[in-house]
């Protein structure tokens, strides 16, 4: 229908006509899930360790490596990851109040009994009287047994001190219009420590006062359930709680060094995705390498890479020498090679930064036993350094036997999904075919001229159907606009063969 015109004049419309861009989804930013010293349950993004550190503590118990996953990661050349705390059943967060004024620790644990609180008037003052209240939060990390926080103000004699991450929010406002609103400042984990809430009617401190929070519980030892999680509660939990509405961006997933039936469950959070890729951890002290077939210990899926052996580092915290598991690092890998090559390219021949020494030496006659099923070999080479000598996932199916196959039609499938949304609901006819096609065109183009997509020709690389080919009469009747689109990816060089022969000289007449 043409709109109404209805006083003379230049008018001036805009429309749209043509394909509509296809915007490259990121591949690189990863999620971490797995137990870590403190911190919230909900994911929290992070851009670097000292961030890592801040909100989720550091190193903190034998056989607990989350944070070695995410130094090995930011090592490696990832940039951005989110961390995913996950906690035992009978976990619980400490708290502590004072006239109105409650604190409760971020997250459960007895990590949160080692902090002291002082809520006191603020510093900025009108007409004599403060205008608001300042919140101080005190923090000790891995404290001795028995510890007993106290006031680092009113004592500055007594050891061990605070740690260096402690916080101090001032001049925060009652009143909720205001924008130091003690809402707005401390909660929604704008601190690293603690929530706040301030009871209706109470008024500002008039003098400082200090209190320990108490009552946080450790928990069990988390369990299947635990990393699975549930996206019902508040905050959601485990893997549950990475939902692609909220977390689109999330394209690697791992949870370091967890049992078979943990990491096949994230295999199929990946899997039930689509748009996700999960990096797996071989057990540790597997000196038999033969008993190794994670097919079958875990899953056959494409979804899914699974590297051997294990890796020493150097500890970030002692600085000895200590064997962890090599999955952060490869997630690192993988960023580092999307980010500089591309999706397409297999992260593999790439060196391990931070790697000292393997648990185990695997030669050529190893991985010609491991390579077949799955497992992604991790080798040291005169000269070279130690380098991810393998790019294969845990499929069957020679189709998506590498990992940068399946991954980048992971790329692809996400980027026409999500930039094609607009679709939804246009009249179905020739017009949208047309355009339909050739914004999935114009997209598989560019890919293919940046080397992501196999063929000499256009047409060799990629093909977008759409029309009575694709769809019956029924289809169009019933609302379904189908398109068909075929993609030849480039494959790894797996296996480089060298033909060599003597050649004879020939007597020239």
């Amino acid at each position: 229908m043409p709109p109404e015109y209805l006083a003379p004049g230049v008018v001036i419309e805009e429309i749209e006509r043509g394909p509509k861009p296809i915007q490259a989804v990121g591949t690189s930013t990863a999620a971490f899930v797995g137990e870590t010293e403190r911190g919230p349950l909900k994911p929290k993004l992070i851009t670097g360790f000292n961030e890592y550190r801040r909100n989720f503590g550091d190193v903190f118990e034998d056989g607990k490596y989350m944070p070695y996953a995410v130094k090995g990661f930011f090592d490696n050349g990832g940039r951005r990851c989110y961390v995913t705390r996950i906690v035992g059943n009978g976990a619980a967060a400490a708290s502590g109040n004072n006239s109105g004024y409650t604190v409760t620790a971020v997250g459960p644990g007895v990590w949160g009994n080692s902090i002291f609180v002082r809520v006191g008037p603020g510093t900025t003052q009108k007409g004599g009287t403060s205008v608001g209240f300042r919140l101080q939060v005190f923090h000790w990390d891995s404290p001795p047994a028995s510890f007993a926080p106290f006031d680092p103000v009113a004592d500055t004699t007594s050891l061990p001190r605070p740690s260096q991450f402690s916080e101090d929010f001032d001049d925060l406002s009652l009143d909720e219009k205001h924008p130091n609103y003690w809402d707005k400042r401390v909660n929604n984990q704008n601190s690293s420590f603690v929530e706040v809430d301030v009871a209706a009617g109470s008024a500002l401190p008039a003098s400082a006062a200090g209190f320990a929070l108490t009552g946080g519980q450790p928990g069990a030892a988390p369990i299947k359930s635990n990393f699975e999680g549930s996206g019902d509660t508040d905050p959601p939990t485990g893997l549950n709680a990475l939902n692609l509405d909220n977390y689109r961006e999330v394209a690697i997933v791992h949870a370091p060094f967890v049992s078979d039936d943990i990491s096949k469950a994230v295999a199929e959070h990946c899997e039930k995705n689509k748009f996700r890729f999960a990096v797996l951890d071989s057990p540790a002290n597997i000196a038999a390498y033969g008993s190794l077939n994670p097919r079958d210990d875990i899953q056959d899926t494409s979804f899914a890479s699974f590297y051997y052996p294990w890796i020493y580092i150097t500890d970030p915290k002692t600085g000895v020498r200590k064997k962890v598991p090599p999955g952060g690092f490869a997630c690192g890998i993988y960023a580092r090679s999307d980010n500089s090559r591309g999706v397409w390219k297999a992260p593999a021949n790439e060196t391990v930064a931070g790697a000292l020494d393997l648990e185990f030496d695997i030669d050529h006659g190893k991985q010609e036993i491991l390579n077949p099923r799955g497992v992604n070999c991790i080798r040291r080479f005169p000269g070279r350094g130690i380098r991810i000598w393998g790019a294969r996932t845990l499929s069957s199916d020679g189709l998506w036997m590498y990992n940068s196959v399946r991954r980048l039609f992971i790329f692809l499938e996400h980027s026409i999904y999500n930039s094609t949304q607009w679709v939804v609901f246009e009249p179905n006819d020739q017009k949208l075919w047309a355009r339909v096609q050739q914004t999935v065109t114009l997209f598989l183009r560019t890919q293919w001229r940046e080397g992501a997509l196999f063929g000499d020709k256009e047409e060799e690389a990629f093909s977008v159907v759409v029309g009575h080919e694709t769809m019956t009469t029924d289809d169009i009747l019933n609302g379904r606009l189908i398109i068909e689109v075929g993609i030849a990816p480039v494959r790894p060089a797996e296996f480089v063969i060298f033909r060599v022969f003597q050649k004879t000289q020939e007597a020239k007449s």
